[in-house]
């Protein structure tokens, strides 16, 4: 019971994305996938922000 809206709004979500024309840089797609071109990774500011945070010991 009261599935009713829910589904619909699903139903109408899935119909827009198969049926709505989408406008894709494949070539962006192609180098967010594979990584840059030169071959560095890209490293984020917060790799090692916990790093040197242990666990509290539990008693």
């Amino acid at each position: 019971m009261g599935r009713g809206r829910a589904k619909a709004k699903q139903t109408k979500v899935a119909r827009d994305l198969k049926y709505r024309t989408h406008e894709t840089d494949f070539g962006a797609l192609a180098k967010e996938l594979h990584g840059s071109d030169s071959g560095e990774r890209e490293q984020s500011d917060d790799t090692d922000d916990w790093s040197g945070h242990a666990d509290p010991p539990r008693d």
